[in-house]
């Protein structure tokens, strides 16, 4: 389990395209809002070398922030983050207060275990290939994981992990679940291709070889 990351906000008075830029550019300040669950919305801004550091944790976006505002402590997640499409730079967030008796949807990531001894790689020669790396799901805050497990240890080569196929934990569920019409997958153990492509190349030389000995 992860420390608690706690955000210390501070009021935002000013607003606008014009204000925005300036909290970043001259006072060093991320501007954002705070909403949902009790309570209005409130703009908020957090300094940007404190937000750049809480970033960095994996956790951040999978766990019940301690947000910090005058002397009040909200339990929040985060709900968006814009970044300058250049730059990367976070431009504005928003965080969402919570209850502890209410359901949130957040996006946690994945932790894929055992690659190294997965049996379509080390024996079959596969290789892994992710199509998600992060799962949309609901539950209560008391239940929300920082990440989900998918093991590969005995995935086969060619074989597919579906998300009806993940293990989730208690008192947690997909935002879409799956059914037999919607059960994307999740990660492939590729099939070795050389090997196949060797013995075409093998059989196009005998065929031209026989051909040649119908020819004399």
């Amino acid at each position: 389990m992860s420390e608690q990351i706690t955000l210390q906000l501070h009021h935002r008075d000013v607003r606008g395209t014009n204000a925005s830029r300036r909290l970043r550019r001259v006072e060093h300040m991320v501007p954002g809002v705070l909403y949902g669950e009790t309570g209005s919305t409130q703009s908020v801004m957090i300094s940007d070398v404190d937000f750049g550091k809480a970033l960095q944790e994996e956790s951040f976006f999978s766990q019940v922030l301690s947000v910090q505002l005058d002397s009040e402590e909200i339990p929040a997640v985060v709900k968006h983050i814009q970044r300058h499409p250049a730059s990367n730079r976070v431009l504005h967030f928003d965080l969402l207060r919570i209850s502890e008796d209410h359901e949130i949807q957040v996006s946690v990531p994945l932790h894929f275990l055992n690659e190294d001894t997965c049996i379509g790689v080390k024996l079959g020669g596969g290789n892994i290939a992710r199509s998600i790396t992060e799962l949309e799901i609901r539950c209560l805050p008391k239940h929300l994981p920082e990440y989900i497990e998918v093991d590969l240890a005995e995935v086969e080569s060619g074989q597919t992990v579906h998300l009806s196929d993940i293990s989730l934990p208690e008192g947690v569920a997909l935002l879409h679940p799956a059914d037999d019409t919607h059960d994307s997958p999740v990660v492939s153990i590729t099939t070795r291709r050389g090997g196949q492509i060797e013995e075409d190349d093998e059989m196009v030389v005998e065929d031209e070889a026989e051909q040649e000995e119908e020819a004399a």
